[in-house]
């Protein structure tokens, strides 16, 4: 759900881009959107970055493809001096695609896909574009709090249900859910987890062209065998699997004593396709207390009802702390449905899982 920003005081918006018909573009849609307002424009990294220094911006929408390629450099460049909402507007798939996932990695909010013609619509370029400025508005605060925040409290376990015992020998999982901001906070997660060697299954919420991208970026990130999930998949210690972008959801069978990646076309649910509740469910159902439920920040509530089930099913079930969420929605609303036994700081969650892991003998390691 996104909450649109008080039209009293509205939201000062600097769009770069050195498309002149772009910044046209963008100025009449931000303009006309309530509570946002373009205080300024610029058309190369240099005047981007004098823009910020001279404007003081709320949100900053970057286009990657800047003269000399400079965009990455303006991005990093800004987030080290404010944690300020970025909002990457890219070119769809292709090179674009890397630079977006860096772009991510490195701390921009969110990103949209400029529009082509085709798949790309203008009317879903404008549709898009309003949202993900609601979504950088509302993050504003979480981002300042996430970036200082290097130690905080210890995890919170709220009461935990009576649990189906994990069987010995059995095959456990862990599995991830994420959405706004969750590319860096899922390579976090990934890396801190990888000396564990159970398999991993991510549901990043991203359209077609990028989940392969961010998949490579994951293993070499990581050094698991990481990759974009396919039908039939068959889940190994030491690997991962991200969930394609597009019109099919993600889910696990055990099938003969292995678990297996099920793509299926469906409507979206909760708002998504892949969606994190999907694969959760199926988690749920097929693992039981042999899996790890992680949701992690994001606009809204997909993967709270799912990660609900994993808990009834005896899976343990963390929730990254609001203080680390770019977007505390998705943890906040599963927080609140009593989903999680455990309310983490993102940098302490690879911890808490191999806690509960020594907690555990039944969620058996390769």
């Amino acid at each position: 759900m996104s909450v649109a920003p008080s039209a009293a005081v509205p939201v000062k918006v600097l769009v770069v881009d050195d498309s002149v018909l772009m910044q046209k573009l963008m100025t009449q849609i931000i303009d006309s959107a309530p509570g946002f307002k373009v205080i300024g424009v610029a058309g190369s990294a240099e005047e981007g970055w004098d823009a910020i220094q001279d404007l003081r911006p709320d949100v900053v929408t970057l286009d990657l493809e800047l003269p000399g390629r400079h965009g990455l450099k303006l991005l990093a460049r800004v987030l080290k001096q404010d944690p300020l909402p970025v909002l990457i507007v890219s070119a769809f798939g292709g090179p674009g695609a890397d630079n977006t996932i860096q772009a991510l990695e490195l701390g921009a909010i969110d990103f949209i896909e400029k529009p082509d013609g085709t798949t790309h619509t203008l009317e879903g370029f404008m549709k898009h574009l309003v949202a993900a400025l609601q979504r950088a508005s509302a993050s504003r605060k979480m981002i300042a709090a996430a970036q200082q925040m290097a130690q905080v409290a210890a995890p919170v376990r709220p009461a935990s249900p009576p649990r189906e015992p994990a069987r010995a020998g059995k095959t456990s999982l862990i599995a991830i859910g994420a959405s706004t901001g969750g590319v860096p906070a899922v390579q976090t997660v990934m890396r801190d987890l990888a000396h564990l060697r159970l398999p991993i299954v991510v549901v990043q919420h991203m359209p077609p062209g990028y989940t392969a991208k961010f998949a490579a970026r994951l293993a070499t990130a990581t050094g698991l065998d990481v990759h974009e999930a396919v039908d039939g998949d068959r889940l190994k210690p030491g690997m991962a699997v991200v969930a394609p972008g597009g019109p099919r959801h993600l889910e696990i069978e055990e099938r003969r004593g292995e678990f297996v990646c099920v793509l299926k076309e469906g409507a979206l649910v909760s708002g998504h396709s892949p969606s994190v509740d999907v694969m959760f469910h199926s988690v749920a159902r097929s693992a039981g207390a042999h899996a790890v439920g992680i949701l992690l920040t994001g606009m809204g509530r997909d993967g709270a009802d799912g990660l609900l089930a994993m808990r009834k099913a005896g899976a343990e079930t963390l929730i990254q702390s609001g203080e680390t969420c770019v977007v505390n929605g998705m943890p906040k609303a599963a927080f609140e449905l009593g989903a999680a036994d455990r309310v983490v700081p993102l940098s302490q969650i690879g911890t808490a899982v191999s806690q509960l892991i020594g907690e555990r003998p039944g969620l058996r390691t390769a």
